[in-house]
C-alpha cells in the first residue's frame, strides 16, 4: 500500500528542492538591486503594513487594521495587501488608512501578467501555507509597492511577509516583523528559514511572553529586538451579555487547529444532560462538511448551529452566556479578549501559547488541559449547571480583557514604531545574504 505513496513523497521532495534553489537565486539576484530609503522632512513617519488579504476575515485581518487605525493618528500608514480576492472588506477600514492591492482579481491584466499569475511563487516558500494562494505576478507586485517610494517602517503580519521584509527590503527601512502565532507552530523547514532571515529584522514583535522567550533562543547574538506586545481589542458597540440566554458560543474557521471536532465530541454529554442549551458554531472553511457529517453522526442535529461567518460577533457574543475555545494551537485568540470584553466566561483548552497569559483559570474563565475532551466536558457542564460562577467570571473578565484595549496597547506600538522610524531601536540592519 505504501509503495504508490513512495514516488508521490519523492516528487515533492524534487520539487521543493527545485523551488528552493530558484527561491535562493531570486534573492540573490534581488538584493543588489534594492532602493535606499530617502527620509523627508516632517514629524510622520511613512508606516507600510504588509497584510496576505487585507479583505479578509481572520482575526490577524481585524487586528492589523485596528493597529492601522491607532498608528494613523501620527503617522502616515499604508496597507499593502498581497491580494485582494473581493471587492469589498469584510472588516471596515479605518480613517486615515491608506489600501493598495497586489494581486488584484479585480483589475485588467495584459497578456504579460496573465502569464505571470500562472506561474508559482519565487518569494515564497514552498512550505509556507500562503505559497498556493501566490504568483510569480504577485512577487512582481509586492516589490513594486516596497521600491515605489520606500517607507521608513516597514511591518510585516506573516511568515512569507516577514520574510520578505527581513531578506529584501529597502537599504535604511526600519523592518518589524509580526509574528501572530509562534516558532514551534511552523513546519521545521519554514522554522529553519525564519532561524536565518529573521536575524535581519529591526524587531520581532510576538503576542506573548512565551513566545517571546521561543524567539530569544532563536534569535540569540543577532542584535534582533524581540518583544511581546499583545493584540488590542476594539472598542466592542453595546452593552455586555446579561448571560441570560442558553447558549455555548464558538467562532473561528472551520480547519483543524481550532479543534471544533474535539468541542463536538466534549459537548455531546452536555447535548444529553441540558437539552435546553444550544452551541453555536460561528465560521467558514474546508472542515464544514466533515463537521456537518459529525454533528449528525453524534447525536447532535438540533442541538449544535454550525453557522457561517459573522460580520457582527459582538452581537451573537450578546446572545450567549458562555464562550468555548477548543484549539489545538494558537497565537493570541483575539475572540477570546472580545467574548471576555462582552463579559463572558471563557472555557478553553490551555493550548499553545495564548489562553494562559489571557486567563486566569477559576477567576476570569476556565482552562483544562490542551486537547482533554473530558476535562472540557466537564468545565461546560460547571458553567452551564452554575449561573453564579458564569456571571461571577464573566463580570471579572470584562474587568481583565480592558487590559487589553487600544488605550492600553496602542501607546507601546507608538512608541516602537517611532524608536524604529528614527532609528533608536537597538536591532538588526539588513547585511550580507545568508544562505535562504
Amino acid at each position: 500500500m505504501n509503495e504508490p505513496a513512495r514516488p508521490l513523497r519523492l516528487r515533492r521532495r524534487v520539487r521543493r528542492g527545485a523551488h528552493r534553489a530558484l527561491r535562493r537565486a531570486a534573492l540573490w539576484t534581488l538584493r543588489p538591486l534594492r532602493p535606499r530609503r530617502v527620509r523627508p522632512g516632517g514629524d510622520r513617519l511613512r508606516v507600510r503594513i504588509l497584510l496576505q488579504n487585507a479583505h479578509g476575515t481572520g482575526g490577524t485581518i481585524r487586528t492589523v487594521l485596528n493597529l492601522c487605525g491607532h498608528l494613523a493618528r501620527d503617522h502616515d500608514v499604508e496597507v499593502v495587501s498581497a491580494l485582494r480576492r473581493s471587492r469589498k472588506p469584510f472588516f471596515p477600514v479605518p480613517p486615515g488608512v491608506t489600501v493598495t492591492y497586489a494581486d488584484d482579481r479585480f483589475a485588467p491584466k495584459g497578456r504579460p501578467a496573465r502569464l505571470l499569475a500562472r506561474l508559482p511563487s519565487l518569494l515564497v516558500p514552498a512550505d509556507e501555507a500562503s505559497f498556493r494562494h501566490m504568483s510569480l505576478w504577485t512577487d512582481v507586485r509586492l516589490l513594486r509597492a516596497l521600491y515605489g517610494a520606500p517607507a521608513d517602517v516597514l511591518i510585516a503580519t506573516r511568515p512569507s511577509l516577514v520574510l520578505l521584509a527581513a531578506e529584501l527590503a529597502p537599504r535604511g527601512v526600519a523592518t518589524i516583523g509580526q509574528d501572530h502565532m509562534s516558532f514551534g507552530s511552523y513546519t521545521p523547514a519554514l522554522r529553519r528559514r525564519i532561524a536565518r532571515a529573521y536575524r535581519r529584522l529591526t524587531v520581532l514583535a510576538t503576542l506573548t511572553e512565551a513566545a517571546r522567550a521561543d524567539y530569544e533562543r532563536v534569535l540569540a547574538g543577532s542584535g534582533v529586538r524581540v518583544v511581546a506586545i499583545p493584540n488590542a481589542a476594539p472598542p466592542l458597540p453595546g452593552p455586555p451579555s446579561g448571560r441570560e440566554h442558553a447558549v455555548v458560543l464558538a467562532a473561528g474557521r472551520l480547519v483543524r487547529t481550532k479543534g471544533f471536532d474535539l468541542l463536538l465530541r466534549a459537548y455531546a454529554p452536555i447535548a444529553a444532560e441540558h437539552p435546553g442549551w444550544t452551541l453555536r458554531i460561528f465560521g467558514s472553511g474546508a472542515r464544514r462538511d466533515r463537521l456537518r457529517a459529525l454533528i449528525g453522526d453524534l447525536g447532535l442535529t438540533g442541538r449544535v448551529e454550525l453557522r457561517g461567518r459573522t460580520p457582527d460577533l459582538p452581537a451573537e457574543m450578546r446572545r450567549a452566556s458562555v464562550y468555548v475555545l477548543s484549539s489545538r494551537r494558537e497565537g493570541m485568540p483575539m475572540v477570546v479578549i472580545e467574548a471576555m470584553g462582552m463579559g463572558l466566561p471563557v472555557v478553553a483548552f490551555d493550548c499553545p501559547h495564548g489562553p494562559a497569559e489571557l486567563i486566569t483559570s477559576g477567576e476570569d474563565g476556565l482552562l483544562v488541559p490542551a486537547g482533554d475532551v473530558d476535562a472540557l466536558t466537564a468545565a461546560l457542564r460547571k458553567l452551564i449547571g452554575d449561573p453564579g460562577l458564569r456571571d461571577r467570571l464573566g463580570d471579572r473578565a470584562l474587568r481583565s480583557a480592558r487590559r487589553h484595549g487600544l488605550d492600553h496597547i496602542g501607546p507601546r506600538w507608538s512608541r516602537l514604531v517611532a524608536e524604529a522610524g528614527s532609528g533608536g531601536v537597538p536591532g538588526g540592519r539588513p547585511g550580507p545574504l545568508r544562505r535562504p
